[in-house]
């Protein structure tokens, strides 16, 4: 068995990421040629026994070039219409390509909102189970013409919401295909003797490498990639980055050839905190050094050590804990907002009190919160 295969196992489910630059190529005739070679491969994996999930980038792009305008990355409104216009265009080809090699394609568009609240990733979840159940391949992309952040400040081009999505659906695998064939220790775009780094172990050791985006329509660089192998490691999936441009690199990754850069760890932690770690707080708690101390000790938040509250939650939201003007841990509050603030800085005694002897003693319980 070769050092990759062993490394990789063997892959059930895997979650592949398309890129911008790779659906938006020079003329329709060769983006549908790049994606029949993807639905090509799907096709055998599938009959491989494998499950596949796609994440689909390319919207915004394909909507600019149908509109014939080009937009700068800040232009909220025109990248907006552009995705509205451009993800009925993406869709139209995956099925196409799909459609030729006897496969069934499903559309899912998601913002980070709907996978911060802990129901609806459940449901999210249901859904992908029924499709891979049923032989359908989901494609995933942002939903950018109704996201109320910046496009691509919440999941980054794709590659935050493919780890998210490889997390969540207990994938094996994550497949994130670059303009590059995958992590360089120096620019290869700069430096001739830029070599291809195999294997990466240390996630941190390696995130100086990381370059910023590069193409005009696509905004994730090597950064947003580094952030997706960071999820992936906490849920226990390897990812590789790999070339695009190449024939067969999903096929010959997944059945462990040399192929691009593989991230693996050791360090898997539960789904649920997995969830706290990259869903979005609807609210922050600052708490004190006393505090900050024991929610190091993964013990739970107490009213005595909170000082100050910001935003407006409900009982049962996510929130953000911070200290010292970084966020600490993330949680699911027990309280609304307004309640957290009459308690601050208050006594289990006291506290008692102003809401009654029934309330929870916490806070937020340590068993629903996540130190970061």
């Amino acid at each position: 068995m070769s050092e990759r295969k062993d490394l990789l196992g063997e892959v059930e489910r895997v979650v592949v990421k398309v890129g911008t630059s790779s659906i938006t190529r020079n003329s329709p005739e060769e983006s549908m040629k790049f994606l029949d070679g993807i639905a090509r491969q799907v096709k055998a994996l599938k009959d491989m026994g494998k499950e596949v999930l796609i994440v689909s980038s390319g919207a915004i792009g394909l909507g600019l070039n149908l509109m014939k305008v080009e937009a700068h990355p800040s232009d909220i409104p025109m990248r907006q219409a552009a995705a509205s216009v451009g993800q009925s265009a993406l869709m139209f080809r995956w099925n196409a390509a799909f459609d030729d090699h006897g496969l069934l394609g499903a559309q899912i568009l998601l913002t980070m909102d709907a996978y911060s609240a802990r129901e609806t990733a459940n449901n999210i979840n249901n859904t992908i189970k029924t499709l891979l159940a049923n032989g359908v391949v989901p494609i995933f992309n942002e939903n950018d013409a109704v996201c109320t952040k910046e496009i691509d400040a919440v999941f980054g081009d794709n590659d935050t919401l493919s780890a998210v999505i490889a997390s969540n659906s207990d994938s094996d695998l994550l497949v994130i295909m670059s303009d590059v064939k995958g992590l360089y220790n120096k620019n290869p775009k700069l430096f001739d003797d830029a070599e291809i780094i195999s294997t990466v172990r240390d996630i941190e050791a390696v995130r100086h490498m990381a370059g910023d985006p590069t193409t005009r329509v696509g905004v994730g660089g090597m950064k947003t990639k580094l952030e997706a192998a960071l999820i992936c490691a906490d849920a226990g999936c390897k990812m590789i980055i790999t070339s695009g441009f190449e024939e067969n690199t999903i096929v010959d990754a997944v059945l462990g050839k040399d192929v691009g850069t593989i991230f693996v760890s050791d360090n898997a932690i539960p789904k649920k905190r997995r969830w706290l770690k990259s869903a979005s707080p609807h609210g922050t708690i600052i708490v004190d050094s006393g505090a900050a101390k024991a929610l190091k000790k993964h013990l739970s938040l107490l009213p005595v050590g909170i000082t100050e509250v910001s935003g407006a939650f409900n009982a049962g939201d996510l929130v953000a804990v911070m200290f010292g003007g970084e966020e600490i841990a993330r949680g699911i509050s027990n309280y609304c907002s307004d309640d957290v603030h009459s308690m601050i800085g208050m006594r289990t005694s006291q506290a008692d009190k102003v809401l009654g002897k029934d309330r929870p003693a916490d806070v937020i319980d340590s068993g629903n919160m996540t130190v970061l």
